[in-house]
């Protein structure tokens, strides 16, 4: 039985001043816990079929040699956020450490890109009131759980 938590959708669109300016691509990037590379029809399941996830991977990009950056949540969330190595990243636990304000994360960037930037889904990097909330740390829209054991049995 597949049993995967969907965690974070990570996409960014136009803003509408920067649609006239130049053609940059939407980026959806899908982060699902549990869910391992051959879950979905587009890297060789057949039992569960997952046409809409597969129908994605065909009209964008599909990674097949990349690796989660730690076992467990919060730390694998951080490396991506931060592009850190996990040996250099202080989320290294899913306690409840969050970003610091001078981390740099890959909503911040697409920001300053032009993008506009939403989360949807579990965070798990910073808790109300904390350096960490995704507002604070790149995103213009945030919609789910600040508490990653929140999400374990809901979606938002």
């Amino acid at each position: 039985m597949l049993r995967a938590v969907l965690t974070l959708v990570l996409f960014a669109a136009f803003a509408p001043s920067a649609i006239a300016q130049t053609k940059k691509p939407n980026i959806i990037f899908i982060l699902a816990d549990d869910l391992g590379y051959g879950d979905v029809g587009c890297y060789g399941q057949k039992k569960i079929k997952t046409p809409n996830l597969d129908r994605m991977a065909k009209q964008g990009m599909r990674f097949t040699q990349a690796y989660a950056g730690s076992t467990v949540c919060a730390p694998s969330r951080c490396v991506l956020m931060t592009g850190k190595h996990t040996g250099h990243a202080h989320i290294r636990g899913n306690a409840l450490i969050p970003l610091r304000p001078g981390d740099i994360t890959i909503a911040t960037l697409l920001r300053r890109a032009g993008y506009y930037t939403g989360l949807i889904g579990k965070w798990g990097l910073g808790e109300p009131g904390t350096t960490g909330i995704p507002n604070k740390q790149g995103f213009d829209t945030f919609f789910g759980y600040l508490n990653q054991a929140h999400a374990h049995n809901y979606y938002p």
